[in-house]
């Protein structure tokens, strides 16, 4: 692939080994380490490493001092904000040695989420499709799809649109006030599109 179909700044080191999508921008002082496979049109803010063996999906937003481990994927359409932080290694200890694939606990970030700046994301859960993770959170479980969480230990506060939009519900149905997207809540607390796309989410 030419350089010309993705840009990387003079200031930033690829290693050997690394894909990269067309239309991806990777701005000052990052490295991608070996075996990275970056999507295409991702955006990856000033001073990110990435990798080892590390996929992002396309149209992934990475902001600024943000560290992508080996064990953590990131789908299509997901945002991490300036500095938070992914683990990936349940009990570390430096007088362990704890570095090898079969130490590191995956951590799954679903299409369309959103992690806010300075959240911390424990390695091990599955942040579900278009969930939005507030600023300073600390996650240490699995995000239900659509859920809104934050706090220490973050817990759900809430819905959100596949826009952003906050939902606010008066029944089980809601319709998005900016994107007039419908969703509804099943028995089982489960929020799901009930338009045209709804099969695509039902769980």
């Amino acid at each position: 692939m030419s350089d010309r179909e993705f840009f990387v700044h003079e200031s930033s080191y690829v290693d050997d080994g690394v894909k990269i999508g067309v239309g991806t921008s990777i701005w000052h002082f990052c490295h991608v380490l070996t075996g990275v496979d970056i999507g295409e049109h991702c955006k990856i803010g000033q001073n990110v490493v990435i990798g080892p063996r590390v996929r992002l999906g396309n149209n992934v937003k990475i902001q600024n001092n943000v560290s992508v481990y080996p064990g953590v994927t990131l789908e299509d359409d997901v945002f991490c904000g300036p500095s938070m932080v992914f683990t990936n290694v349940h009990t570390p200890r430096c007088a362990v040695v704890r570095n090898s694939d079969a130490d590191f606990l995956p951590t799954l970030v679903k299409r369309g989420a959103s992690i806010g700046a300075n959240a911390t994301i424990v390695c091990g859960v599955t942040i579900g499709e278009h969930a939005l993770i507030g600023a300073g959170a600390v996650v240490t479980k699995d995000v239900a799809p659509y859920a809104v969480v934050y706090g220490n230990p973050a817990r759900q506060q809430g819905w959100a649109c596949e826009c952003g939009v906050i939902l606010k519900f008066k029944q089980h149905d809601v319709a998005c006030n900016e994107c007039s997207k419908r969703y509804q809540l099943t028995r089982s607390n489960v929020l799901v599109r009930i338009d045209d796309d709804a099969t695509r989410h039902a769980a």
